[in-house]
């Protein structure tokens, strides 16, 4: 990440301090980016939260965690301990607007102490129904408002539970601040191919002529996790595959994908062009909810010996519980690019392994003149884990004759050793305190997804004979996932075989 300049002095409150993302995520991630020195000169971190524990604790359990998972892992104690220096921590209930005066108050000594020039980000790593209260007790106080210095709030997914609860959110959030203090964070936003992808489209001549319905057969995003909900039975349960990747992280991919070129890399113009893609959405019929949309849930099995529990057997899942565990769909875009051109997303747990990839398939030759030629050209983007680029395409064999061979040419992220890769929340973080909302949701966008998805929430909730497929854990999901792409030797991309296989070969 290049240095920027003129970053402001600040003050960034961590609510839900105590809990998982702060430990694993957010605190490592702040560290890192004063590793790379692009922290400003004067800056502090105040956690929230209810536990009863001073600053020194605090500070040591933030130094356990970037010990684990910061990527400065390995950093001396003297620099972590600077770093920690800069940490407090304030116990108070979230959700009570009588304690809201401590924490101006907290913030007023800190600012003293730091010289942070009263700038605060307000990073609310707590359950959503909190959201809303938080931002009408930091109203009370008067901390919205951008008098002697900025004040910014950042929101984790999900941004609602339907339609009607995300229009009420933002509703209730412009109640209290303004559309540009409003950050909704999505990490995957923050990964360097994402981001990438608009370079690759617009920065190379070779793509963007061939960027449409003309040379582009469909479009395959995909998003797989070979855990199970890992002790989150409960939240799973009100979520599902659904509300928890294909209406936020899936449908940011698509938008990227789709979108025209924007007429400056900025916010406001990249947005716009987000935006557009979205309301293109064909709006799903009855028919397609049928057809083109498919939930499954993994069952019981074994992985190379190993007994996996099924979903129904997790901890707080319901024993008859239709929570989908997967997800796949096909969909149009209605516009003059993509017309006719079919997307498929899919997403689930308890797949083969973890990988996040976008595949472009292009059209084939119109004439099949080489044997072996299978005539199925891919460029494949990697997001997760092993991030870069790939392109599949025909190459003659050795020898007499014209048989060929699909082989690939390939760039991994990792090829740069001279090149620090920064992580999803370090990007962002970062993009936050400068004040650059690029690579965050906005909430039209996030009302416009909803709207796309509502449909096939309402189907689900008023349909109880829509069908729910199992599928054995390890494997990619219910069969029928496989009709769902059309036409001769078009098929889902497999980048590994099953885990009950033998051996597992993961390419790029």
């Amino acid at each position: 990440m290049n240095n920027p300049k003129n970053i402001e002095n600040q003050i960034m409150v961590i609510f839900g301090a105590s809990g998982d993302l702060a430990y694993r995520k957010l605190i490592p991630a702040i560290f890192d980016l004063f590793e790379n020195k692009l922290l400003p000169k004067n800056f502090a971190v105040l956690g929230v939260s209810r536990s009863e524990i001073s600053d020194k604790a605090f500070r040591e359990k933030m130094k356990k965690g970037i010990k684990e998972f910061a990527h400065y892992k390995d950093s001396k104690d003297d620099v972590i301990d600077v770093f920690l220096s800069k940490l407090s921590y304030l116990s108070m209930d979230t959700g009570d607007g009588n304690e809201y005066g401590a924490l101006k108050k907290r913030l007023s000594e800190i600012d003293a102490e730091h010289g942070t020039d009263k700038n605060y980000i307000f990073y609310l790593s707590t359950p959503p129904q909190l959201y809303s209260k938080i931002s009408k007790f930091l109203y009370g106080q008067g901390l919205n408002l951008q008098r002697k210095g900025f004040r910014r709030i950042i929101i984790e997914k999900p941004f609602g539970h339907d339609l009607q609860s995300a229009l009420d959110l933002n509703k209730e959030l412009l109640d209290f601040f303004d559309d540009d203090q409003i950050y909704r964070i999505d990490h995957y936003l923050g990964k360097e191919t994402v981001q990438n992808l608009m370079v690759t489209r617009f920065a190379n001549g070779i793509y963007e002529p061939l960027w449409n319905r003309n040379y582009i057969q469909h479009v395959e995003v995909s998003a797989a996790e070979s855990i199970g909900v890992e002790g989150r039975g409960g939240y799973y349960e009100e979520a599902g595959a659904l509300r928890d990747m294909v209406q936020n992280h899936l449908m940011q991919l698509v938008a990227l994908i789709a979108m025209e070129p924007p007429t400056k890399i900025n916010a406001e113009a990249i947005k716009y062009e987000k935006m557009k893609v979205f309301q293109a959405l064909h709006p799903l019929s009855e028919s397609d909810l049928k057809q083109n949309v498919i939930r499954g849930q993994y069952s019981a099995s074994k992985i190379r010996g190993e007994a996996v529990a099924g979903y129904r057997q997790e901890k707080n899942v319901d024993k008859k519980s239709r929570t989908e565990t997967f997800f796949a769909m096909k969909f149009f875009i209605d516009n003059w690019r993509w017309a006719g051109v079919p997307f498929y997303i899919r997403t689930g747990k308890r797949l083969p392994t973890r990988v996040t990839e976008i595949v472009i398939h292009f059209k084939p030759s119109p004439q099949q003149l080489f044997c072996g030629n299978d005539n199925d050209n891919q460029l494949i983007l990697r997001i997760q884990p092993d991030e870069g680029i790939l392109l599949k395409t025909g190459m003659k064999m050795p020898g007499s004759g014209y048989d060929v061979k699909t082989v690939n040419m390939d760039f991994h992220y990792t090829d740069l050793d001279d090149h620090y890769i920064p992580e999803a929340y370090e990007r962002l973080i970062l993009d936050c305190m400068i004040g650059d909302s690029t690579l965050f949701m906005d909430g039209p966008a996030s009302e416009e997804t909803w709207k796309f998805v509502q449909p096939i929430l309402s189907y689900w909730e008023n349909n109880d004979n829509a069908p729910l497929y199992g599928y054995p854990s390890g494997t990619w999901g219910p069969e029928k996932t496989d009709s769902l792409i059309e036409g001769e030797n078009q098929q889902w991309r497999y980048p590994c075989k099953n885990l009950s296989d033998d051996g597992i070969y993961c390419e790029l």
